[in-house]
């Protein structure tokens, strides 16, 4: 089991990343998946999270309307598209599984401890 995070890098203000999550061992639509990020000397910060099946995307108030979180299926992959980006958006962000359905038992994604897999960092840098 286990999760690969990547499509970080450098973007100016205002620009586009788009951050992918492929999943192995296990079926990303059978679970929800979660996207995270840390800033230096900071607890990780709950971004997004996508439910199992079609239960829905939920989003924190400081990225609702700039990113979006989808799911592919056919390539176990959850992506976060990062649009309008901001310097304070600068983090590394983590992608994560609830393989313990406890999202679905408690309806709470933002929660770290709700996952128990969680991928490696990818570094976004948002800077002119």
């Amino acid at each position: 089991v286990q999760l690969q995070a990547s499509g970080g890098g450098l973007a100016q203000p205002g620009g586009r990343l788009r951050l992918s999550c492929v999943a192995s061992g296990f079926t990303v639509s059978d679970y929800t998946i979660g996207w995270f990020r840390q800033a230096p000397g900071k607890d990780p910060y709950w971004i997004s999270s996508i439910a199992r099946r079609s239960l829905g995307e939920y989003y924190s108030n400081s990225v609702r309307g700039r990113f979006s979180i989808s799911r592919d299926s056919a390539k176990n992959t959850v992506y976060l598209q990062m649009n309008d980006l901001k310097p304070d958006d600068t983090a590394v962000y983590f992608c994560a599984a609830d393989l313990n359905s406890l999202t679905y038992q408690n309806g709470i994604y933002y929660q770290p401890g709700q996952y128990n897999t969680w991928g490696q960092g990818t570094l976004v840098t948002v800077s002119s």
